[in-house]
């Protein structure tokens, strides 16, 4: 498939989080017909997660998690992982249509921006990219101007209902009635998951034994149809203590590791490491 004309543009159909409003950009903010107004902060992101939903003070991955991950993602360890996405995604995309796509847990928005590139030579893509974490968007924000970046939880998406076309959520925390919300019948929604052997090398130094992982059969979810998986496998080699390092901050493993475990990843100085994924694709009802 082609497009005579291909563009990413930001995702716009937004809703208030404290009425459900339709949100109408003017100038420097977003502003509802009952008049609650968030401002665009001076890297282009938007705030619309309210105080009372929020769990913690600063909930979501830290300033430190995102930079480690940045740093890590931009060196290219994953980009299998982004090129099999966005082969997946752009299957979505339908003739002279305008493909709309929520990654939902953006992080520091690597994924979309690869998504973006790729879809720039098959078809015009409309995005926005949200996280829990301020951090992560405002990072995300400063790296891109093609998406729309928000601050937001996944338990109550401020997007309209049946605005988007695909959902990612990427190693991430599922909310299958919300996606299903702003899914269009029919839309897809694309999950990334650890497999078995996902960073298994790290996992046996730095925890006294490793749980055997049950390999994830097909859900039946309601509103949802599996329609497709594929596991995504290959080998990386770390090169340096820095980048070891920069996975295990990046990772939960950080806090779940024992500090004996945690003592024993800092001697590293190389380390090669198995990437296990899966990419499930389960498509919302058309009812």
């Amino acid at each position: 498939m082609a497009c005579s004309t291909m563009k990413a543009t930001p995702f716009d159909a937004l809703i208030c989080p404290l009425d459900g409003e339709a949100l109408v950009r003017q100038e420097s903010l977003w502003r509802c017909e009952k008049g609650h107004c968030f401002d665009i902060a001076k890297e282009g992101y938007v705030n619309l997660l309210p105080v009372q939903n929020k769990r913690s003070r600063d909930p979501g991955d830290s300033k430190e998690m995102i930079a480690a991950r940045r740093r890590f993602l931009s060196e290219g360890h994953y980009r299998p992982i982004a090129q099999a996405l966005s082969t997946t995604v752009l299957q979505q995309a339908k003739s002279a249509h305008t493909l709309s796509c929520l990654d939902a847990g953006c992080g520091e928005g690597y994924y979309l921006r690869e998504l973006i590139d790729a879809a720039s030579t098959q078809c015009d893509i409309s995005s926005i990219g949200l996280d829990i974490s301020k951090w992560a968007v405002q990072s995300a924000a400063k790296q891109s101007t093609q998406c729309a970046w928000v601050v937001g939880s996944n338990a109550n998406l401020p997007m309209a209902s049946q605005s988007v076309d695909v959902v990612l959520c990427m190693f991430g925390f599922p909310v299958y009635p919300e996606f299903a919300r702003v899914l269009k019948p029919g839309g897809a929604l694309v999950l990334v998951e650890s497999g078995v052997d996902h960073l298994r090398e790290l996992r046996e130094i730095i925890y006294p034994q490793i749980k055997a992982t049950p390999i994830s059969e097909a859900q039946t979810i309601e509103s949802f149809e599996h329609h497709d998986s594929q596991s995504v496998k290959f080998s990386i080699q770390l090169e340096s203590q820095a980048q070891i390092a920069d996975l295990l901050v990046m990772t939960p493993h950080l806090y779940r590791a024992s500090a004996e475990g945690r003592a024993k990843a800092a001697q590293l100085s190389q380390l090669a490491l198995t990437v296990d994924i899966t990419i499930s694709v389960l498509k919302r009802g058309v009812c």
